[in-house]
C-alpha cells in the first residue's frame, strides 16, 4: 500500500525536535510522498527548503492562508511568485477564505485570495484551497477565474452536502482528513465521502492538526503526523464500502496526477 499525504504542515515548530523520525514513521506506514503545506509568508519558504532536502519524496505548496491575509503585501506577492519559480513547489496555496475565525479582515482575505488566484492563472499550477463559513464569496471569486486556472482541490473538506456538490460540479478535487474520524463534528462526512468520484478523492493529515479521534489506543499527545494517514484511509475505505487497497491506490493515483508528481 502506497499513500500520499497531500497536506502536512511539516514546517510547524512541533516537529522541530524529531522531524526526521516523523518522516521515517511515515515511510514505515506506507506514505511514499508528501506535500508540505506553505500557508504563510514565513512558512512557504520553509516548505520549499524542506522539499529540496528530500527530493522526490517531499514537495511543497506556496501561499498565504486567509488567517494570514493581512501580511499579503506587494512584497509578499513578489516572494510568492519567486517561490513558484521552483519545480518543487507544486501548487498555489493554501489560500482561500475563512469567515469562521476572521483572524484577518474579510476585505484583506478577499484581496489576498484574488492575488493568489492570479498567480495560479499565470503559472497554471493547481490550487490548494481553504474555505470555511465563506462558501458564497468563495464560489463567486472562483467563478471570476473560471477557465483561467487549472485543477483545484478543496483541502480538508468538512462542509455540507450542498458545498460538496458545488465543488464536484466544478470538477474540483476533495481532500479528506481525520475530521472524518471525529464523532462530534465529522459524522456527516461518513455518508458524503461515498459521493466523491475515485479520481477526485485525495487524503491528507493536515498534521500536526486533526489527530484522528478513533486511533486506538489513544496516544498520550495530540500531535497528528503523516504516520496516521494509514488510519484515515482505513476509515475512508470502510465508509465508501471499498477494500482499503482500492481506496489507497485510487487516492495515490489521483494525487500523482493532480500535483504532477513523479
Amino acid at each position: 500500500m502506497q499513500l500520499i499525504d497531500i497536506g502536512a504542515n511539516l514546517t510547524h515548530d512541533s516537529f522541530d525536535p524529531d522531524r526526521d523520525a516523523v518522516l521515517q514513521r511515515a515511510r514505515d506506514a506506507g506514505v511514499v510522498q508528501m506535500v508540505v503545506t506553505g500557508a504563510s509568508r514565513e512558512h512557504s519558504p520553509l516548505a520549499l527548503k524542506l522539499a529540496r532536502q528530500h527530493p522526490g519524496e517531499l514537495f511543497a505548496t506556496a501561499g498565504v492562508h486567509p488567517h494570514h491575509a493581512s501580511e499579503y503585501t506587494r512584497e509578499c506577492d513578489e516572494e510568492m511568485r519567486a517561490l513558484h519559480a521552483h519545480s518543487e513547489v507544486v501548487a498555489v496555496g493554501e489560500c482561500g477564505l475563512d469567515y469562521f475565525r476572521d483572524f484577518s479582515p474579510r476585505p484583506s482575505q478577499r484581496r489576498a485570495f484574488e492575488l493568489q488566484l492570479q498567480i495560479a492563472a499565470e503559472t497554471k499550477k493547481p490550487l490548494f484551497l481553504h474555505q470555511r463559513d465563506a462558501h458564497a464569496d468563495f464560489m463567486a471569486m472562483m467563478r471570476n477565474f473560471e477557465g483561467r486556472v487549472g485543477p483545484a482541490v478543496v483541502h480538508c473538506f468538512t462542509g455540507t452536502r450542498e458545498e460538496l456538490f458545488d465543488y464536484l460540479d466544478q470538477d474540483w478535487h476533495i481532500g479528506i482528513t481525520g475530521w472524518l474520524c471525529d464523532e462530534r463534528r465529522g459524522r456527516h462526512l461518513r455518508e458524503l465521502v461515498k459521493h466523491i468520484p475515485a479520481n477526485r478523492l485525495m487524503i491528507e493529515t493536515d498534521a500536526p492538526y486533526l489527530l484522528p479521534r478513533t486511533v486506538k489506543p489513544a496516544p498520550s499527545h495530540r500531535r497528528n503526523e503523516p504516520f496516521y494517514l494509514a488510519h484515515i484511509v482505513k476509515e475512508l475505505a470502510r465508509d465508501r464500502g471499498e477494500d482499503i487497497t482500492v481506496t489507497s491506490a485510487n487516492s495515490t493515483a489521483a494525487a500523482r496526477a493532480f500535483f504532477r508528481l513523479p
